[in-house]
Order: C-alpha cells, then structure tokens, then sequence
C-alpha cells in the first residue's frame, strides 16, 4: 500500500513563536493531495520545501482565523499569475466560509479581487456532526470549544484508507478521545505548558490523557513559547517545521 505522507509545513502558533510558520498541513495521497488549514505562511512554506502549490485539490480549514486561513489569498494569487489554474479549488470549512475568503480577498488585494478567478472555486461547509465528500476526500467534522460564536472544528479526513484527524485550535474536550480512536494520525494543538485556558491545551493536560487516545501516531503542533521553552520537559511527540511523516 502506498503511504499517505503529511507535510508540516506550519508547526507554529498565530505568534509564530520560536520562528515557526503558522498552521498548514499538508496530506499527499496517491490519488489526491488535501492541505490542512492555511494560515498566512503556507505558500511560504510550500515553496521552502519545494513543493508545487499547483498540486493542491482541496483545502480544509477548521476555523476562520487568521493563522489557520489567511494564506488562501497568496494561493489565489500563485493561482492566477505565477502558476496559472483552470482545473477547480474545493475548500471545505465552517458556515461562514465562503463569504470570510471573500472578504479577506478584497481586503488584501481590492483590485485583483474584483476580477472573476480564472479556475472554479467550489466551497463546502462543513457542518458538524457531518460528513462531506470533498474531492474525493470523505471529511467528518465535530465542533470544538475554541470560540463563542463562529464554530471552530476538529476534522477526520479520509485519505486513501488513512485516517488522520486534525485538533484544529481547541480547549480540552472529550470529543477529542472518542474521535482518535482508530485513527492513524492524530494531529493535535498544543499551544501552552504552565497556562491552561479553556479555549486552548496545555501539555499537562494531553500527557494526563496520553494513554486514552487511541491513535496510531500522535504529532503535537501549534506550539507556543511555553511549549518551546520546556520542550525537554515534553515527552510527546513535538513537530516542526518541514517535518514529514508516512501513515
């Protein structure tokens, strides 16, 4: 069976603390290549590991804030001059996904944004508790606590008989446990040691629940200055930029 390889181009926070770039993953399949979240680093980082931003069928984002999102735009532009595209984008994110990009699009560049995009872009919520097909990609997706009002998901994506799920940004929720079992990577945030929010993990908390999560692979991403800081003191497994990992 050819492995599904995921790429961490983004192991960081919205701070980019320790240098790190922001949220994207990367998941080649042999069939479909998916990106996980694309905050405003991502083609920064596709281009420091050399990797074509042509090759990308779907994005999936987990919520609309800017670290997890706000590269769609410089895509959008590699898409209409660097690396002209016809074929279609599909992103699948929360209710409120197709009008934020807008948005964001305009803002960031008025202009080109009043311009139809020469490629179809196809966009899907993702409701929670749901299942989408997406490209290809079955993607299931459970609401997290992470913001008041917009939703924010953690999402299961189906990539070539893998199973990979992706925390998204999140305090501690049971949901977490129940949706890692059989999976074979679990890509979880963990953005503090000493502080515990309700809207975030912290390392104590995720080492208290180790042994319950029932993954094959466990990666802990979206690392903040406290992480980094006491990252000898981590026995889970800590990402970094440009890591790549066969499932």
């Amino acid at each position: 069976m050819t492995p599904v390889r995921v790429h961490f181009l983004g192991a960081g926070d919205a701070f980019s603390a320790g240098g790190r770039q922001q949220a994207g993953y990367l998941v080649r399949g042999e069939s479909v290549t998916v990106l996980l979240d694309c905050g405003a680093t991502t083609l920064t980082a596709l281009k420091r590991d050399g990797h074509d931003a042509a090759m990308i069928d779907a994005v999936v984002l987990s919520h609309l804030h800017g670290d997890h999102f706000a590269g769609l735009p410089f895509l959008f532009l590699e898409y209409i001059y660097e690396r002209p595209r016809r074929r279609p984008l599909h992103i699948a994110g929360p209710a409120g996904t197709e009008e934020r990009i807008a948005d964001l699009f305009r803002a960031m560049y008025k202009e080109t944004a009043q311009k139809p995009l020469p490629f179809p872009l196809v966009v899907t919520t993702l409701a929670p508790g749901t299942t989408a097909t997406v490209a290809g990609v079955v993607i299931e997706g459970f609401r997290v606590p992470h913001q008041e009002h917009d939703i924010s998901l953690a999402v299961r994506v189906h990539v070539d008989r893998r199973v990979i799920l992706y925390s998204g940004d999140t305090g501690w929720t049971e949901g977490l446990v129940e949706w890692s079992q059989g999976t074979d990577l679990f890509i979880c945030e963990c953005c503090f040691y000493e502080t515990r929010l309700d809207i975030h993990l912290d390392y104590p908390r995720l080492a208290e629940h180790r042994t319950r999560f029932g993954a094959r692979r466990m990666i802990l991403t979206h690392l903040g200055r406290e992480v980094l800081a006491r990252r000898d003191q981590v026995e889970m497994e800590l990402a970094h930029d440009g890591l790549v990992v066969e499932v």
